[in-house]
């Protein structure tokens, strides 16, 4: 009798935000979550009991038949070292990082027979679950075989599943940075501006909105607006002695600005 590939038991190092989302996720599609390992009773247990698994807090305790397995940490902690550690005696499961910028041989001389990435590009956080169907997810294996296994794994959460390779996908975090990690930088110091006055933030939620839905039908060079773009010196000048309490503010206001204008006579 053919298993399907809900049948996969699968162990997750981690307990983090992308480690939460993507249990949660596999959990809610029928699949079973054999554990979870994190170093702090306090991470590992909720995540656990939400997806009725066991948890551990010892590597030595990490599950030796799981299937599959997820390393979700820090991307620091994904030394060759540590990763054989984790795969010493645990050979036989398909082994996979979650790491934008961390190339699939990494894995390479930890013994693992099967092992690659799997890459769900959003944000995360454990508060707020999300709809994996819309999150493209992008993996890389070992050999095809692996590969196709990891393309399977992912359709059964997203629609968007995408081969890419090592560096297709170093490129595709670094786009990411600027896109969510540097755009939400921007929201952060635009709140300590408001709170000089006492304004509140979701006064910008309507212009945060439209920003966004505007590129879904323009590209963003097409939906860029603001003083910047126009070259308003007056209006910029006026931004920069507000700002002059804080030379980074200032900087950074200059720098973007003189970006953008630079970009609108390409």
């Amino acid at each position: 009798m053919k298993r399907s590939i809900e049948d996969t038991s699968i162990a997750f190092i981690g307990a983090g935000n992308l480690a939460t989302n993507l249990a949660k996720a596999f959990y809610r599609k029928g699949f079973r979550i054999k554990q979870i390992y994190s170093r702090t009773e306090e991470s590992a247990k909720p995540l656990a009991e939400a997806v009725e698994a066991e948890y551990v807090t010892s590597l030595s305790d990490v599950a030796h038949h799981a299937q599959f397995y997820v390393v979700a940490v820090k991307d620091d902690a994904l030394t060759p070292a540590f990763l054989s550690a984790l795969v010493s005696e645990r050979e036989k499961g398909l082994w996979v990082h979650t790491a934008g910028s961390i190339p699939v041989d990494i894995w390479r001389h930890t013994g693992a027979g099967h092992y690659g990435v799997f890459y769900p590009m959003q944000t995360f956080s454990k508060s707020r679950p999300l709809d994996f169907k819309e999150i493209p997810i992008f993996v890389e294996g070992n050999n095809d075989d692996t590969t196709a296994r990891l393309e399977a794994l992912g359709g059964a959460l997203s629609g968007t599943v995408r081969r890419a390779t090592s560096e297709e996908r170093e490129h595709l975090h670094l786009a990411a940075v600027f896109a969510c990690n540097f755009t939400n930088h921007m929201y952060a110091l635009a709140l300590d501006v408001l709170r000089k006055y006492n304004l509140p933030f979701n006064l910008l939620l309507p212009l945060i909105d439209e920003t966004a839905r505007k590129v879904h039908a323009l590209s963003p060079r097409q939906a860029q607006t603001g003083p910047a773009l126009r070259n308003d010196t007056g209006v910029m000048n006026a931004h920069l002695a507000l700002l002059a309490d804080d030379e980074r503010m200032r900087q950074l206001y200059g720098l973007i600005s003189k970006s953008i204008h630079r970009e609108a006579g390409d």
